[in-house]
């Protein structure tokens, strides 16, 4: 450790450090913002965890990476600083971390060092670029539905935006020609991106990586963005990678004392993600090609297996199986689990010294196929064993029309994750947990039990008992619940006076029909009422794609729908022009940051409760219920929250920014329900007239006109 400070006197710092940051982006002091770098140095220093709410606008980046990079220099503990978007990531690395590091060198005893960590697969394999590995087998490229291949987090442009099969070679050879020259071999310096499919050919996972044996390791990579997270004080990653670290895998972050996680509501849900696996027919064939291929060996008993497999999977319902896997398919799956531990045993290279290139070659194809058969077997063997206790399992049938439709597999999630979250992140680290949306009902408790710092009794996976807690500001530790303390700084916006919330209390009940009749005429005056500027936030895809049909020969301004064109083309489409609205789902509710007049009514359609037959939800849901609780509060209710709060503060962005969020949904104004889901809101002035809400909206439209 180097130069120690007293809490008193980091705090002291903190605060006029934070001081000389905010100057140097020529901002203005904000009192939640100090009071939250003054927080997160406590926590560091004390070694409590923090939940910290920080309402848009706060600045809460420089709020936590002041008293990081502060922390980190004195104390000599690495901090480890992860986001959930790439937006985010991109921020940090590009403007807010180098500006802090710059601001501060010359106020610590040296200059801090910064580090961006991402998964093994994000960047370009020297190796394999140079003819290292064997070409990837067609399956790679073409047979293999979109979800299948390596579970490292990957960033850039995914498949679903791909283009055709006809374009894939152009992209390939485009993709080794950058790779060949390319200085970092990170996949977000190539611009434009392409598909997963097409950087597969110049990358590898961290399994097929052949490691010290490699030739090129000197120059690798990932290798080397490793080495350099080693030595640095800061370390910038992703939730995708905690995820991985979360499930017990080693080595993925460098050893640290601090995990500080920005948009942290998306955690638990990252965490299960990683912790997810699938298994199918193709991706058994799969792994069956690369050993006859690259392991030179004889796979008749898995592609006998597999031929079972596949014939059980065809009958199987797509649903979920709450006691286990039915008999015939918990054998079909054994018999995958054994043909393929015999192929492991059966791929493991043979102890040799440096070879030929063409040696060099088959080592790297056996590589990749003893990484293939490894995972099928994982995976088989975790679902043909007694997991009902943990696990949820069930089968899903991809859809008619699409790629891979009718396609079956078989998914395996953990009931839940907040066990592993405090086995494998928080134990003897400090975590530092902050977003806009933490405090749910007006309560950190339901984040603090879902990232494994609060226990409770109907908590999924969970046996332990109840921590004691102190509503929304703290709890105490017990023997399986760390101390933590819950904050909000609260937010610069006066959301009474910029914004209101319009709750439709006399629009029926939302049902199955996606965007009903009486719906498509509510949005409409509220939009003709607020000139166009509308963001509407749909429940389904069906659900906006019928509200844009239905609204466009009604409305004199344009309509666009997510999936018309690119997402960062329409969000910019929708910003530039102010009569222009924008109709979306899931990618829409969060991250979308749109300030000025553009966006002056955001419209939801329904309160976004999970899917009724959501697997992983409706299994915690109902171990929630065997063990005393509410399921559907604790699971549902929270879920929908979450989204609630993250969609309804896509409205107000600026100090100028006004307009109105109306719910369409009358239940949040009638169902007992509906106040926790209220109270996880900003605190805009509400209202259930329809009058008054249009009346707000012509207001607002004619000062914006002009009239």
């Amino acid at each position: 450790m180097s130069d120690a400070k007293t809490p008193q006197a980091s705090g002291a710092a903190v605060d006029h450090l934070l001081d000389l940051a905010v100057g140097r982006l020529g901002g203005a002091r904000r009192d939640g913002q100090h009071e939250m770098a003054a927080a997160v140095a406590h926590a560091m220093d004390s070694g409590e965890h923090l939940l910290v709410q920080a309402g848009t606008g706060t600045g809460k980046s420089l709020g936590y990476l002041v008293p990081a990079v502060h922390h980190a220099v004195h104390s000599g503990e690495r901090v480890i600083v992860s986001t959930a978007t790439l937006a985010l990531q991109r921020q940090i690395m590009t403007r807010d971390l180098p500006l802090v590091a710059d601001t501060l060198a010359p106020h610590l005893p040296r200059a801090p060092r910064l580090a961006l960590l991402k998964g093994w697969h994000n960047y370009a394999c020297l190796h394999k670029i140079a003819g290292g590995y064997p070409p990837d087998d067609a399956g790679t490229l073409f047979d293999l539905p979109r979800s299948e291949g390596p579970t490292e987090p990957l960033s850039g442009t995914s498949d679903d935006v791909a283009d055709a099969p006809s374009g894939l070679g152009q992209q390939i050879v485009r993709v080794r020609e950058w790779a060949a020259d390319t200085e970092s071999g990170d996949r977000d310096d190539l611009v434009p991106g392409v598909p997963d499919r097409v950087w597969r050919q110049v990358s590898v996972t961290a399994l097929e990586c052949l490691g010290q044996k490699c030739p090129l390791i000197e120059e690798c990579h990932p290798e080397r963005a490793r080495g350099v997270a080693r030595e640095a004080d800061i370390v910038v990653t992703n939730h995708a990678m905690l995820g991985i670290a979360a499930t017990g895998s080693p080595n993925v972050l460098p050893e640290h004392s601090v995990i500080v996680a920005d948009e942290a509501h998306e955690l638990p849900d990252r965490v299960t993600s990683a912790a997810t696996a699938e298994l199918s027919v193709a991706s058994i064939e799969h792994a069956a090609r690369q050993a006859r291929r690259h392991g030179g060996i004889m796979t008749t008993d898995l592609d006998a297996a597999a031929a079972d497999f596949g014939s059980v999977l065809a009958g199987l319902p797509a649903e979920r199986f709450p006691d286990g896997l039915p008999e015939g398919a918990r054998l079909a799956v054994a018999g995958i689990r054994d043909a393929a531990r015999a192929l492991v045993t059966a791929l493991k290279p043979e102890p040799s010294g440096p070879g030929t290139a063409a040696s060099g070659v088959a080592s790297s194809g056996l590589k990749m196929a003893s990484s293939s058969m490894l995972m099928v077997f994982e995976i088989a063997e975790r679902m043909a064993g007694d997991t009902t206790s943990f696990d949820v399992l069930w089968c899903s049938r991809a859809g008619d029309g699409g790629f891979g439709a009718g396609m079956s597999k078989l998914h395996a999630a953990p009931l839940g994750v907040s066990g592993l979250m405090r086995t494998n992140l928080w134990d003897e680290k400090v975590g530092i947990l902050t977003s806009a949306t933490l405090a749910l009902g007006e309560s950190f408790e339901p984040i603090a039990r879902a990232v494994g710092l609060e226990t409770s009794t109907t908590e999924p996976g969970e046996a332990s008992e109840t921590g004691a807690g102190a509503g929304a500001q703290a709890s105490t530790s017990t023997p399986s619940a760390a101390r933590w303390t819950g904050l909000d700084v609260g937010s610069p916006f006066d959301y009474p006076k910029q914004g209101i919330l319009y709750i439709a209390k006399t629009l029926p009940t939302p049902g199955s029909q996606a965007t009903t009749d009486a719906q498509a005429d509510e949005m409409a005056a509220l939009m003709e009422a607020a000139g166009g500027r509308t963001l509407g936030l749909f429940s389904s895809r069906r659900a906006a794609e019928r509200a844009a049909e239905l609204l466009r020969p009604r409305l004199p301004f344009p309509v666009l729908c997510q999936g018309d064109d690119q997402l960062p083309a329409l969000v910019r489409a929708f910003a530039e022009d102010d009569a222009t609205c924008l109709f979306g789902t899931l990618s829409l509710w969060q991250g979308v940051d749109v300030p000025g007049p553009a966006c002056t009514l955001v419209m939801i359609d329904r309160i976004p409760f999970p899917r009724p037959d959501d697997p992983v939800k409706a299994a915690r849901a109902r171990f929630v219920e065997t063990h005393g609780g509410n399921g559907f509060m604790q699971v549902s209710a929270t879920h929908a929250a979450l989204l609630l709060a993250q969609g309804a503060g896509r409205l107000i962005r600026t100090m100028s920014d006004k307009g109105v969020v109306a719910v369409l949904d009358p239940r949040l104004a009638t169902a007992r329900y509906g106040s926790f889901l209220v109270q996880s809101l900003p605190d805009f002035w509400r209202t259930t007239s329809t009058d008054t809400a249009l009346s707000a909206l012509r207001r607002l439209a004619d000062l914006r006109e002009g009239v």
